[in-house]
């Protein structure tokens, strides 16, 4: 991409506005700590809004130049605020590292019931929105995808191709042995999970992927970035897929690459944390806020683990039932061994997760042995004291001839002064204190 297109003047002015919402979400304390998203004063309200004012008035291509010119943290913040319905385009201009970076860091929020259709024409899908059932008539897709849809949809879709699609509501209802299997009619069923890890969260998501007449359908209850990168890449990649198999096995390879990404972030994120904990020291609150952080880790990385081996199931349930041709069993294999390589990474992130956590908690705990020991050093100064004190209250004048004296007193206080003072100046120098 060319960046002379470009005006100077919007880039400028796409800068500025950028700039002064960062200044803005600066100028106002979180509500939430642990919350991604800027705080929502006017001040930040308005400067979006000339932003999304100033992408309206630019071309597709000046939006694209303009994305690639900024730097990393800011391509997000101009992309959200991208009207959806220019955002497809906008990716077909993008080079495919920025591409697939906005894909996955963005997640679209709305459940939007939409059904797609995607013909091969000249080695490339063609994708076609449809939204009656005399849409489909004309078509040949290889792929149909439909995100939330309803009953009613469901019912036309496959009444047009002779096929059930199940409720993506009720998907994870299913035991795991009953996800992946072969109708009497030959249609090839498989429920799996597919990854998705923003900023706000981090979830599986479950799928139903269905093989009929060698047509793929999909049935999902959201918009997911793995299959937002599968149809952009098919649809500028020529030769990408060839049949609804291709497409199946593409998906499940999208979504091994997107978790290998995810595990990146969580190397990210917990060589961070372990600098914080084993370079300096932490107060119980630093602590308590660095364990929250990498208990989320935890979490994620387990979700990971178990997508992955959701994955490695399905791709070894297509190869025993002798589904692929010999090309796609070969992609297939790679599909395992990726998984492999992604499997071995979880594992040894979950130790270092175990080591931080053992640190973490390590260091909680000589600080409150710093609490205890105040009360501890405390208590057992008072005891030569006390001793001093029991003694000569039992006023035995036999005994005791300072009782009698004019200074007594004063002199049972120095002796207990000194009684306190002298251990704990000879328990310093031997340095048992510190």
């Amino acid at each position: 991409m060319s960046e002379e297109k470009l005006s100077i003047n919007d880039l400028e002015a796409i800068s500025e506005l950028l700039a002064q919402q960062k200044l803005a979400e600066n100028s106002e304390p979180r509500q939430d700590p642990y919350s991604p998203e800027p705080s929502e004063t006017p001040e930040y309200g308005q400067y979006a809004e000339r932003l999304h004012a100033l992408l309206e008035r630019m071309s597709l291509a000046d939006i694209a130049a303009a994305i690639e010119a900024l730097a990393p943290e800011d391509r997000l913040l101009v992309w959200n605020e991208v009207r959806a319905e220019r955002g497809e385009a906008i990716l077909e201009i993008l080079s495919d590292d920025i591409r697939e970076d906005l894909i996955c860091e963005s997640h679209l929020r709305n459940e939007k019931t939409s059904v797609t259709a995607f013909e091969l024409r000249n080695g490339r899908l063609n994708q076609i929105n449809v939204n009656t059932p005399y849409d489909l008539k004309s078509l040949k897709p290889i792929w149909v995808d439909l995100v939330a849809p309803t009953p009613e949809i469901r019912a036309w879709v496959g009444r047009f191709f002779g096929v059930v699609l199940p409720n993506p509501s009720n998907l994870t209802d299913l035991e795991a042995s009953a996800r992946f299997y072969v109708m009497d009619s030959g249609e090839i069923h498989l429920h799996s999970d597919f990854l998705l890890d923003t900023k706000e969260e981090s979830r599986n998501v479950a799928v139903a992927l269905i093989l009929h007449q060698d047509v793929l359908f999909t049935v999902r209850p959201e918009e997911l970035p793995v299959f937002r990168l599968q149809r952009l890449r098919a649809r500028t990649q020529p030769g990408y897929v060839t049949d609804g198999k291709d497409v199946l096995l593409d998906l499940y390879a999208a979504d091994v690459e997107y978790s290998a990404d995810a595990l990146e972030d969580i190397y990210a994120s917990l060589g961070e944390a372990g600098q914080h904990v084993l370079g300096n020291e932490l107060s119980d609150a630093d602590a308590a806020k660095i364990l929250a952080d990498i208990a989320g880790e935890e979490d994620l990385n387990g979700r990971i683990r178990r997508n992955v081996h959701d994955t490695r199931r399905a791709v070894s349930f297509l190869m025993r039932g002798k589904i692929l041709n010999a090309d796609q069993v070969e992609d297939a294999r790679q599909i395992l061994r990726d998984i492999e390589s992604v499997d071995g990474h979880t594992s040894f992130l979950f130790g270092k997760i175990n080591f931080l956590m053992d640190a973490l908690v390590g260091f909680i705990n000589i600080n409150q042995n710093k609490v205890i020991k105040i009360f501890s050093v405390a208590s057992v100064a008072m005891l030569p004291p006390t001793l001093i004190a029991s003694i000569y209250g039992m006023n035995f004048k036999g005994w005791f001839p300072e009782l009698e004296w004019e200074y007594g007193y004063p002199f049972a206080l120095l002796l207990m002064i000194c009684s306190i003072a002298i251990p704990f100046w000879f328990f310093n120098r031997k340095g048992w204190l510190r």
